[in-house]
This record gives C-alpha cells, structure tokens and sequence, in this order.
C-alpha cells in the first residue's frame, strides 16, 4: 500500500491484488478486510470510503490480504461470520456456515412451529454436528420455548459453539460425541444437521479455499458422502422414539439418495426437498404427526 491513501484507494489496491493472485470474488474479499481492520461495517463503511486510511492500520491490513492471496478464507482472517443476522464466532476448527443453510434453519421453524408440543410446550431439538453452533444457537434464539441440545466430536468445534452461545445469549445444551450417541435413551421432536457429505474422493478437487483450511472432519462423508446419513438412521435407535421431524442438509445430487434411506426408515409420513437459491436440492425434511 501507498501512503496518505483514501479509503477507497486502499480498497481499489487490495482488490488488484487479489485479482492478480487469482482470489475468487476479489473486491468482496477486500470489502471484508478493510470493514475488520477499520472496524467499520454496512453504511458506516461506505460513509467513509473519501477518509484518510488511517496509517497505523496499514500493517494490519496487508497482513490480511496477503494471507487472503495465499488462500485463508476472509472469515478464519476476521474471525467471524454472519448467519441469520447475528455474528458467529469462526475459527479453522469449525466449517464456516454457508447461506444455504439459513434455509435449513428456517424450513426446521416453519415445520416445528406445527408439531404439537409436550408438557409446557417445550420440544426438544437436537443439532446433530454442531460446529460452530450456528444452527443450534439460532434455534434456540428463534423458538425460546424450543429445548436446544447439540453434538460434535470435535472439543475444539464444541469450545467455539459455546463461546458463541454465551455471546449470543443462548440456552443450548453442548455434548461430545459421535452424532447420536450423546442423546441415548432421550425423547429427541426434532433432530436437525449438516453434516460432512463431500465424497473422499472429491475432496481434492475442492476450492483451496475449503480443501486447505476448512477442517477435513466437517467434509469428509465418506466414500460417497452419505455415511453420517446411513449412521444417524442406524443410532436413532438410541432414542426413545424416532423424531417427529428430520431435517438434513445434502450436497449436490444427493437428495434422492438421502430422501430414500427417511422412506425406508418409515417413520415420517411426509419426505420434503427444500432447494437452496440456485436451485439445487439442498434439503431433506421427513416431517411425521
């Protein structure tokens, strides 16, 4: 960077760079590093794209765009992302939650808000895969009757969902564990995830971005991707009864596949598919009485 640069030069330079470097969306990226470095977000950024960039940020700032064009994702740099209107805490310990998910968590409130509640109108909901806590949290924030409880094998995935529970004032009950197996014996209403789908195979040819930083664990689904599915219908015999609602995120062509292993299981009356905004078929539900 030059000196006694505007705001906006700065923002013109670091998107160059990151052109020249081959980094996806350049000028979005350059957007996100500046916004964390001056503290700035929204209109208050544009406000002050004419200002003076103040000098004592520069280091901190080419620091940035130069992990940027070695390939770190913007959000591990700033260490947080946006879901649902709240920020999330991120960290390479944890997937960075993606938009399409939003559209997961608002199908499981749409379908839940219909099922007839228990004793004090509380269901329990279960995050199965947790990471960040993205969908957990935002699930007890939404439906504050809702009991909101949620796995993840990963301690250091389970450290970053509870620091981001208590940031953002949620009640969520975090347990280690594989999948279900940390709900054993327990009256699970609705079992919500996104968990790994990738094909191993397939991991290789994934954007650096993704295949370099974003942990393998939350990938990784096996030969085909649909292992943590085949598991979770295998454990829900773990619980007391089979959830009156299942909500699954897929990856690309999977829908057929997931949406066949909740027929066979027979527990759910209705198999709904939920396509994220680009059309793709994103979302399983199995929705019962």
């Amino acid at each position: 960077m030059t000196p006694e640069q505007t705001i906006r030069e700065a923002f013109a330079e670091a998107s160059s760079f990151l052109k020249a470097h081959e980094v996806m969306e350049p000028q979005r990226n350059a957007q996100l590093l500046l916004e964390h470095v001056l503290g700035l977000s929204g209109t208050s950024y544009y406000v002050a794209l004419g200002d003076p960039f103040p000098a004592e940020k520069q280091g901190e700032l080419e620091e940035g765009i130069t992990r940027k064009a070695q390939g770190v994702p913007a959000q591990y740099i700033t260490g947080v992302q946006e879901f649902y209107g709240r920020e999330f805490k991120v960290s390479p310990a944890v997937l960075i939650p993606r938009p399409e998910t939003e559209l997961l968590v608002e199908a499981v409130l749409q379908y839940g808000q219909k099922l007839a509640a228990g004793p004090g109108g509380e269901l329990n909901v279960v995050d199965i895969g947790t990471g960040s806590g993205a969908i957990a949290v935002t699930l007890a924030l939404e439906s504050p009757r809702w009991r909101v409880l949620a796995s993840d094998i990963s301690p250091a995935a389970l450290n970053a969902a509870e620091e981001n529970a208590r940031k953002c004032g949620a009640r969520v009950d975090f347990r280690q564990g594989n999948l279900l197996e940390p709900f054993s014996g327990l009256m699970i209403h609705i079992l919500v995830s996104n968990p790994p789908y990738i094909p191993a195979r397939d991991i290789e040819e994934l954007q650096p971005e993704v295949r370099d930083h974003e942990p393998r664990t939350a990938l990784d689904g096996g030969p085909d991707g649909l292992d943590p599915y085949r598991a979770m219908m295998e454990q829900l015999q773990l619980l007391q009864a089979p959830p009156r609602l299942i909500a699954l995120e897929l990856g690309m062509g999977q829908a057929p596949e997931v949406a066949e292993l909740l027929r066979r299981a027979g527990h759910w009356q209705d198999i709904v598919t939920v396509k994220d905004l680009a059309g793709i078929e994103r979302h399983v539900l199995g929705v019962g009485r």
